[in-house]
């Protein structure tokens, strides 16, 4: 559970530095990203044309609320934890930050939970739970590439 915490939150921090930096080139590889990421579920879920046309905008929906929910009360917040001003906190000020991110958790937790809901009528919940699983091995195949580049390989 901690490590799926930790994780999330890297992938929260990785995606505000990406929006920060939002020039041509960095648009450019998120589409395709994306493209990537719609094939990929496509594939995995095997979704049927009548399923994948009610699908993907419920999806897109969901994406488009975590982006705001990241970019709005995620960014406030993490401006002000850079390496020099985050000793400079108080604990009230402290206090205060560590409530803005459980209220934004909360946030992409119900967010989540209705975009569940609203899949429930779609398709069925293995292939929800299969949607799961397959974001998560896109991320996992992704962050993999990243760190190949990375490394040379």
């Amino acid at each position: 559970m901690k490590t799926n915490n930790i994780l999330s939150l890297f992938i929260v921090f990785i995606s505000l530095n990406a929006i920060a930096q939002d020039g041509p080139f960095i648009r450019k590889k998120k589409e395709q990203i994306k493209s990537l990421k719609v094939a990929f579920i496509t594939n995995e879920l095997s979704l049927t044309s009548d399923e994948a046309a009610k699908f993907w905008p419920l999806y897109n929906a969901y994406e488009d609320k975590q982006q705001d929910i990241k970019k709005q009360k995620l960014k406030s917040y993490l401006d002000r934890m850079d390496d020099d001003s985050i000793d400079k906190l108080s604990d009230k000020e402290a206090a205060n930050l560590l409530t803005q991110m459980e209220s934004s958790e909360d946030d992409l937790y119900q967010a989540k939970k209705k975009f569940v809901a609203s899949l429930k009528g779609v398709i069925s919940p293995l292939k929800i739970l299969k949607l799961k699983k397959a974001e998560e091995n896109f991320n996992r195949k992704l962050l993999q590439q990243y760190r190949d580049r990375k490394l040379g390989k």
